[in-house]
Order: C-alpha cells, then sequence, then structure tokens
C-alpha cells in the first residue's frame, strides 16, 4: 500500500512505515493536481499538516483513501465527518506537539518581557553608534516569576503551556468551557514529580486577573479576544496566539498595543496567511513567529511516529 506525506514525514515515521510494509513516497504535490496523482498512483493514506487541504471534491473523487491523517491537533484543513461517513479513517496526534508549542509561547513571553524582539534588531544596526541609549530604552523588563498567566482553552495544548508557567514559578488560571479542572503533573530531571489542580474559572476573570495571556483554542465563526475582550483586561498585559488565525481580532490588538492596554503581543497563527497584514509586520510591539509552534525535530518525531503507529493498527 502506498502512503502519500504530502506536507512531509519525519524520517523516523517514514522508517516505520516502511519497516511495516507500506511504500511512502513524499513528493510534495499542488493542491490542483492532487486528485489525479492519488489517483495515478493508487494512494490508500493521504499525509497533511497545515499547508493541503482536503475537501469533499477530492474525498468524493479519490476511491483509492481509507485513511486521511493530520501531523497535529487542528484539523479544519480537512471535511472530517464528510470523511468518515465514507467510511474514511481520520486522525491526527494531538498530543505529539504539545510540548513543544508551549515551548514557543514562553520563547515570546520572554522576548517580549525583556524586548529581545526589538534589540536583536537594534544592536546589529546601532549597538556600536548608540549602545548606552539602546540600555536605557530597554532596561525596564519585566520578570515572569510571580505573574499571574490566564489560559484560554485547557486542553493538552493549554495544559502543557500551564506546565511550562508553573516551572517558571507563575500563577496559572484558566477557561475553558468543556472542563472544570485539571490535574497537572510535573517531572523533573531527578524522577521527582510535583502534582497541581487547576480549576477552570470563567473567561471574564481570566481576562481581569491575568498578566500574561495565552490562547488556546480551535479556529471558531466568532472572535475569542475583540475589542470588549481588550477592555477588561489589565493594563500592560502581554498576550500570545499559537492557536489559530481568526481567534484575536488583529485590527482590535493593533488599538489596544497603540492605547497602551496591551504592552506587547506574540503572533504564530494569522488571520491571513500565508500573507500576514503589513501592520502587524512592521509593529514594534509584535512578536512574530511564521506558523513554527510544532515544528521542533522532537515534534515531529513524536508526530511520524504516531501516524506510522495508527496507520499500521488501523490497516495491519
Amino acid at each position: 500500500m502506498k502512503v502519500l506525506a504530502n506536507d512531509g514525514i519525519s524520517q523516523t515515521g517514514k522508517e516505520a512505515l516502511e519497516k511495516g510494509g507500506y511504500e511512502v513516497i513524499t513528493t510534495t504535490v499542488a493542491q490542483e493536481q492532487l486528485i489525479k496523482y492519488i489517483n495515478d498512483n493508487e494512494i490508500s493514506v493521504l499525509l497533511v499538516r497545515s499547508a493541503t487541504t482536503v475537501r469533499k471534491d477530492l474525498i468524493d473523487a479519490c476511491p483509492s483513501i481509507k485513511i486521511i491523517g493530520r501531523g497535529g491537533v487542528g484539523m479544519d484543513n480537512i471535511d472530517v465527518d464528510y470523511a468518515k461517513s465514507k467510511g474514511i479513517h481520520v486522525i491526527n496526534t494531538p498530543a505529539s506537539s504539545s510540548h513543544s508549542v508551549a515551548e514557543l509561547v514562553f520563547a515570546h513571553f520572554y522576548g517580549l518581557a525583556r524586548f529581545l524582539h526589538n534589540s536583536n534588531r537594534d544592536m546589529p544596526l546601532e549597538g556600536d553608534a548608540n549602545f548606552n541609549k539602546l540600555k536605557k530604552a530597554y532596561a525596564k523588563g519585566i520578570e515572569l516569576k510571580g505573574k499571574t498567566l490566564g489560559v484560554l482553552g485547557f486542553g493538552r495544548i493549554g495544559q502543557a503551556t500551564a506546565k511550562v508557567a508553573l516551572g517558571a514559578g507563575m500563577k496559572v488560571i484558566a477557561f475553558d468551557p468543556y472542563l472544570e479542572k485539571a490535574n497537572l503533573e510535573l517531572e523533573f530531571f531527578d524522577g521527582q514529580k510535583v502534582n497541581f489542580e487547576i480549576k477552570t474559572i470563567s473567561k471574564q476573570e481570566v481576562l481581569k486577573q491575568a498578566d500574561f495571556i495565552t490562547l488556546h483554542v480551535p479556529a471558531q465563526k466568532e472572535y475569542v479576544i475583540g475589542k470588549d475582550e481588550f477592555k477588561i483586561m489589565k493594563d500592560g498585559v502581554i498576550i500570545a496566539n499559537a492557536a489559530r488565525g481568526g481567534v484575536i481580532d488583529e485590527i482590535a490588538l493593533v488599538k489596544a498595543i497603540e492605547s497602551g492596554k496591551v504592552a506587547g503581543a506574540a503572533l504564530d497563527v494569522f488571520e491571513k496567511e500565508p500573507k500576514p497584514e503589513i501592520q502587524l509586520l512592521m509593529n514594534a510591539s509584535l512578536s512574530l513567529t511564521p506558523h513554527t509552534g510544532a515544528a521542533t525535530n522532537e515534534a515531529q518525531d513524536r508526530i511520524g511516529t504516531e501516524l506510522a503507529e495508527q496507520i499500521i493498527n488501523i490497516l495491519g
């Protein structure tokens, strides 16, 4: 049987599938040519990440497909219910990239708290001529220890981010409409473990209390954070969105930055990918990455291995 990993797969995942007797094709086929390629090559398993979409037309046109796999969590680029109604297995890897996203969020938080995103731009340009000026400009950083992190969406990734926060000495509060509480276990290098029970509270209370806010919610029709939500927040709050583009109103965010309500924000995802708005790209109060939350070598290894295990279990 043939597997088309159209958006790539880790070497460990590829080797696991090949060991199971599958032929793995890693050619990246353009979206408009995908149906023809799948049919010409009798592809049984189609693996994607976020770049390739799998909609009703492709599902109907490609009867050889038995499994559609998403390397990662969100499956809004796949017509999941329709595929299942046609007897196709739809799989993903919800746990594999959680810690990678959590670390990226904190990379942004630490950078914003100490102006690293700005000083790394300015030092090469002015470090020799205006060292003391830059030193003064970036001398009012803040520490994360002792601050409150508000987590909106307390699933696997939200909980993984909370664990990093607890390890950094932060207080964690969380909102999730589907969860009353979560037990978080922090495991340390020497085998010691510490358990925390986090009870979720209202979204409004999270917004009121948090010094830092991170979103870990699926794509939705309405903004999770818009102009009304910004009004509730503390002055000088720092926000991160490594979930989905469109869960934060980007226009309202820029206005909140301009008013001083938001001290800085981190965006790994955007309403208009792959061409984010220029006013975001040029805003000095934003720390930006190009949708790389799950893009670590370790996460890709875990994703590839987990996909391979699921495929072999389903098809034998």
